[in-house]
């Protein structure tokens, strides 16, 4: 039974623009998520408007230390959090940096370290500062490697000695699918060609391989990783035809793990440039920067998709990469569908392809959690169906590990209830803890622990036995 290794980093994982509110509060500047008040499909707007949930967030910014005493009591080993950029820097393009932002920062580790809790942090979280965006066009711009690698450098010297585990970006290959969100490009989707996207891309990547470097010399004893979204493809028929369409909707993805795992850009990759008329512009260091490669891997797991050659076959409204809904799977209220195995099946494949430690650092299921009273006259959330959906996944985590994948963690997406990316929405909820907070403002902002919240205690306490024990 002793499938999980001893030092397995159980945890959750949250972003500073989804749950820390207080958008302007100590010096804060503008980011790129306080005009998407309808999250990633939504229409950006001029300026913030009250009806974006995330410019109050969950107030984690002034309720950390609660929220922390509460993961501690769940018995989390691993905290996935991220910096927001324009806490430390309000434009992005300054040269100092803003002191009350790292100052709440410091604050922030401290308390984890208080409960023996490693913070996991990602540097840059779908939160470019808006300034960035607005004025340099985002990552569509070179000079943003030089504003990200000053930002790394803060963050790198201040917390050296607090932060062992980094993440450059936040699902770094979802440029591709939301350019403004996760790349902070301006340029209206629609005019936005190919060779502009993937330059942009070209940029991050650039920036990743610098700060890895940079993390390395300053940082001796910190492990740095890449962060994909991973959303493996299915064939729809047994067609030869839909396997080269997986094949070929794989390698956009895979092109990123592989660019941060093996330092250069792959052959399909270059193919492809060429047959759709893309000439990356590499600077000169650019080729012998890339070659400093990540420690580990870390991903997001949500949800599969089908591919398929035949024109008839329609895109689903799932995650950010979309793909052919998959008929023999069912899915959540919102849409995503529901694949354990396949949680197993891209952990093999990560492993198989890199060979480098595997971290999952969001994993989850987004539900309309109703607040009840127990027996005992608590305030509780009875969510027997997500209990079920962690289960599930973890089980294929075992699975995996069996297989033989090295895998360092996992931490579940939203621990705690905080504002959906996707949507925008508070009554998209994830957590093991209930926020008291409404879609229209309303609420207390008290919190309440779920069913889930003793469910995931007991799975950290047992290190993992207790999913395979008879109830």
């Amino acid at each position: 039974m002793g499938i999980f290794p001893e030092n397995f980093l159980w945890g959750g994982a949250v972003a500073a623009n989804q749950c820390e509110g207080a958008y302007l509060t100590d010096g804060k500047g503008l980011s790129v998520q306080d005009v998407l008040p309808h999250g990633i499909r939504g229409s950006r707007t001029k300026e913030p408007t009250k009806e974006n949930m995330k410019l109050e967030g969950i107030d984690f910014y002034h309720r950390y230390k609660e929220d922390i005493r509460l993961f501690a009591q769940m018995g989390f080993k691993v905290f996935r959090t991220s910096i927001a950029w324009s806490r430390i820097f309000p434009k992005g393009d300054e040269t100092e940096p803003n002191e009350a932002g790292l100052a709440f920062y410091d604050r922030l580790f401290d308390e984890c370290h208080k409960y023996g809790i490693e913070p996991l942090v990602t540097i840059s979280h779908y939160e470019t500062p808006l300034y960035l965006a607005e004025h340099y066009n985002g990552w569509a711009n070179r000079e943003l490697i030089t504003f990200y690698e000053r930002y790394a450098r803060v963050l790198f010297e201040r917390y050296k000695d607090k932060v062992t585990y980094w993440l450059t970006f936040n699902e770094i290959n979802s440029i591709l699918h939301a350019p403004f969100m996760s790349g902070g490009i301006a340029t209206p989707e629609e005019e936005l060609t190919e060779q502009a996207l993937y330059q942009a891309a070209h940029h991050e990547l650039v920036a990743s391989a610098l700060v890895t470097k940079l993390a390395h010399e300053l940082m001796p004893n910190a492990k740095i990783g890449c962060m994909l979204l991973s959303m493996p493809t299915y064939p729809l028929t047994p067609s030869p035809d839909d396997m080269i369409q997986v094949m070929e909707a794989e390698h956009k993805n895979y092109f990123f793990g592989d660019v941060h795992a093996r330092g250069r850009y792959p052959g399909y990759m270059k193919r492809y440039f060429q047959e759709h008329g893309i000439e990356i512009q590499f600077a000169p260091e650019d080729e012998e920067i890339l070659k400093n490669t990540v420690d580990f891997i870390s991903f997001s797991y949500y949800m599969s998709c089908c591919a398929s050659a035949s024109a008839d076959s329609k895109v689903g409204n799932g995650n950010l990469i979309g793909g052919v809904p998959n008929p023999t799977l069912p899915a959540s209220e919102w849409g995503w569908q529901i694949d354990p195995k396949g949680l197993r099946y891209v952990l093999n494949m990560f492993w198989d392809r890199y060979q480098k430690p595997l971290f999952i650092v969001e994993n989850g299921l987004g539900a309309a959690d109703v607040l009840i009273e127990d027996e005992n006259g608590e305030k509780t959330v009875a969510d027997d169906y997500r209990i079920e959906y962690l289960r599930e996944h973890l089980v294929q985590v075992a699975e995996a590990i069996q297989d033989g994948v090295e895998i360092m963690g996992y931490t579940s997406w939203g621990c705690i209830d905080v504002v959906s990316a996707s949507t925008a929405e508070l009554k998209k909820r994830y957590g093991y803890i209930y926020v008291d907070r409404n879609d229209d403002g309303s609420g207390t902002l008290e919190r309440y622990k779920k069913k889930s919240f003793y469910w995931y205690k007991d799975v950290i306490e047992s290190n993992g036995r207790s999913l395979f024990e008879v109830k």
